[in-house]
């Protein structure tokens, strides 16, 4: 759909034309009239899809339509803050948005765009939260920071976005984003943008938003058309090092992406790297946003070849020059992967995904292609073929794969075994997952008691609780009542007529035990009990040594 059929003002239709699109995405061509008619919107696409043009578009539509014609003039000395407010979860995912608003709003006459982010001097952004503002572009974090203190003022905002909202959550900002939206105006109009509206971001969704309409343009699931997926695998770190330095050699990389799992493992790749001659930089969250910032601009502007990045890095990274992404260390959860991979193949061109694996993350590889429900294509590099069997991983079941089962879930219509293989047995009774006859098909012979084999469908049971199973009734199965069944009730019969005495004790001097101190008394001195012997004759030996007893001397310790 063409940009011209979506209501756009002149200035920023213009303003879009130069930046060189013509034709709308599909989240574009969705969310754009529906922003612009001032509904809520629960928005899901998958990265590079264009989603940031989706919301800043309708965004100075409203500032210019609350401009008019320029009658609202604001009273010198107050505040009025912005009309427009933008959360993002990180830093350069609010940079990117803010030069969207800059590209787009170009023509749009005094434009005044400020963004509040971690790491940037206060005083700065304290003149632009009390000078004229239009567009705010902040993080939950340090936006809190200038609410409490009192400097930012969202009494006037028109429209709220939440770019990233299930990322913000999961970097827990559930709290401060409900006292930011506290602070907004009731009437404001809410643009929510999330991978998925699941749980907690479902929640957040329905306490925020009002009567919102819903548009699902891609999910995770949906393959990358543009995106080729590999994976290497690699037998230890070192081979390892060796598949990633001859991928950084191909001559077709123009820039590369390399995402590590640690902080740490950044900046030794980066130095690694670096003292082998590539032009590399590493940007992780610990850096000082000063110094993020001349990174990335050094890799829009070509000065680097090589980013070393974490997840941090994962989401506000838009430079369609980045050819490759590889996974040298795997993320933490399934679905950044599917944001690492999202920085290639931007602006309609080919980019290559490329996934390093050692044995221990097969487990982890296996929970991204059932994310994904694709499989990862395995492929080598000459000369650098793994001399360990490679990992077999099971490809991800398809969608649908359980509804033709039978009744009982497995059972019935065969048990699919592992790899959608249908289970079987081989001679012997061992199970076996190679294929084979479903249960049904095993070619049994019933039992001559009645019962057929666990799994058809014609066992010769009836339902439960019925009188055609196939038994006879329960009162004509050969069991009398209870009352029949020739046992007698059992008559209690008084202690005295059982023919039981009554047992009599004698006192106690009249027991046959004498007093403590009138027994008899062993050799050794101590008291015989119950006549028997005592061992030794006298003193007990110590641990170890002689013990004499009934049957003679003894040596050693215990029972020697």
């Amino acid at each position: 759909m063409s940009f011209d059929t979506l209501g756009l003002s002149p200035v920023v239709l213009q303003a879009v034309k130069d930046a060189g699109y013509e034709t709308a995405t599909e989240v574009q061509a969705q969310a754009i009239p529906a922003a612009i008619a001032n509904k809520d919107l629960m928005v899901s696409s998958r990265t590079g899809s264009g989603k940031t043009a989706a919301f800043i578009l309708p965004a100075l539509e409203k500032i210019l339509a609350a401009r008019g014609d320029n009658t609202k003039r604001r009273e010198k000395g107050v505040i009025y803050g912005p009309k427009i407010l933008v959360l993002a979860p990180t830093r350069e995912l609010a940079m990117q948005v803010a030069k969207a608003a800059q590209t787009y709003g170009r023509f749009i006459p005094g434009l005044k765009v400020a963004t509040v982010l971690g790491g940037m001097p206060y005083p700065l952004q304290i003149r632009q939260l009390t000078g004229p503002l239009d567009i705010l572009i902040a993080t939950p974090g340090r936006l809190i920071d200038h609410i409490q203190s009192g400097k930012c003022v969202l009494a006037n905002v028109e429209m709220l976005v939440l770019d990233e909202a299930d990322r913000m959550l999961d970097m827990g900002f559930i709290d401060d984003i409900n006292l930011i939206a506290g602070n907004t105006p009731a009437t404001r109009q809410t643009v929510m943008f999330s991978a998925t509206f699941a749980g907690h971001v479902g929640r957040l969704a329905q306490q925020l938003l009002k009567d919102p309409q819903r548009i699902e343009v891609a999910s995770h699931t949906d393959t990358h058309e543009n995106i080729e997926q590999r994976l290497h695998w690699a037998d230890n770190p070192h081979h390892k090092d060796q598949l990633l330095e001859a991928i950084l050699a191909q001559p077709e990389l123009d820039q590369a992406v390399v995402f590590t799992s640690t902080q740490r493992d950044a900046d030794w790749l980066a130095e690694r790297l670096a003292e082998i001659g590539h032009a590399v930089a590493p940007l992780h969250g610990a850096m000082p946003q000063g110094k993020r910032n001349r990174v990335l601009m050094g890799l829009r502007r070509g000065d680097l070849k090589v980013l070393v990045a974490t997840d941090v890095a994962a989401r506000g990274i838009d430079v369609p020059t980045i050819s490759h992404v590889i996974n040298y260390g795997l993320p933490m959860k399934a679905e950044d992967y599917v944001h690492r991979i999202g920085r290639t193949g931007r602006a309609g061109r080919q980019g290559l995904a490329i996934t390093l694996g050692l044995r221990d993350d097969v487990s982890m590889i296996r929970r991204i292609q059932q994310f994904t429900t694709q499989t990862i294509p395995v492929q080598q590099i000459a000369g650098l073929e793994p001399k360990t069997q490679e990992p077999r991983i099971f490809p991800p079941r398809p969608a649908g794969s359980f509804d033709d089962r039978g009744p009982r879930g497995h059972f019935g219509g065969g048990r699919p075994g592992f790899g959608n293989k249908p289970f079987r047995r081989e001679e012997g009774g061992r199970p076996h997952h190679g294929g084979g006859k479903p249960f049904g098909d095993r070619g049994f012979q019933p039992r001559q008691d009645g019962f057929a084999p666990r799994g058809g469908e014609d066992r010769g049971f009836a339902p439960r609780g019925g009188e055609d199973r196939g038994f006879p009734p329960r009162d004509n199965r050969g069991f009398a009542p209870r009352e029949d069944r020739g046992f007698q009730p059992r008559e209690f019969t008084p202690r005295e007529d059982r023919g039981f005495q009554p047992r009599e004790f004698a006192p106690r001097d009249d027991r046959g035990f004498q007093p403590r101190g009138d027994r008899p008394f062993n050799a050794g001195g101590k008291p015989a009990f119950g006549g028997k012997p005592s061992f030794g004759g006298g003193d007990r030996p110590s641990f170890g040594g002689d013990r004499r007893g009934p049957g003679g001397p003894r040596k050693g310790g215990f029972g020697r």
